[in-house]
């Protein structure tokens, strides 16, 4: 069973920028591929990006694209998701997930099994 550990969520202003974190335990998350997913209270959860093991495959929704960037970090064996331009709406916790099967597109839908333990994101004057 696969065990994902997010970081770097925390409190920013209008604006600004947050790098959140995706590690594996005890496995090179990296090698896999994963999604961002990110609920506010009251609101479904929301796909926001993903990654796909190797090559350049991607996704963004509407909602984030061009503000924020999933990358992967071969050497540090994480993923992590560069959030700019930061807006109130952004405000939620944010999840990273992936699964016991290579990420290989972006494409359609992917049935992520492994899920970390959210980080919170707040963005506020």
């Amino acid at each position: 069973q696969g065990q994902l550990v997010e970081s770097g969520g925390g409190e920013v202003q209008p604006g600004g920028s947050l790098r959140l974190s995706c590690a594996g335990v005890g496995f090179s998350v990296n090698e896999y591929g994963a999604g961002w997913f990110r609920q506010a209270p009251g609101k479904e959860r929301e796909a926001i990006s993903c990654i796909a093991a190797y090559g350049d495959s991607s996704y963004y929704a509407d909602s984030v694209n061009g503000r924020f960037t999933i990358s992967r970090d071969n050497a540090r064996k994480v993923i992590y998701l560069q959030m700019t331009d930061l807006k109130p709406e952004d405000t939620a916790v944010y999840y990273c997930a992936s699964r016991n099967n290579i990420i290989k597109s972006c494409e359609g839908n992917i049935d992520y099994n492994w899920w970390g333990q959210g980080t919170q994101v707040t963005v506020s004057s």
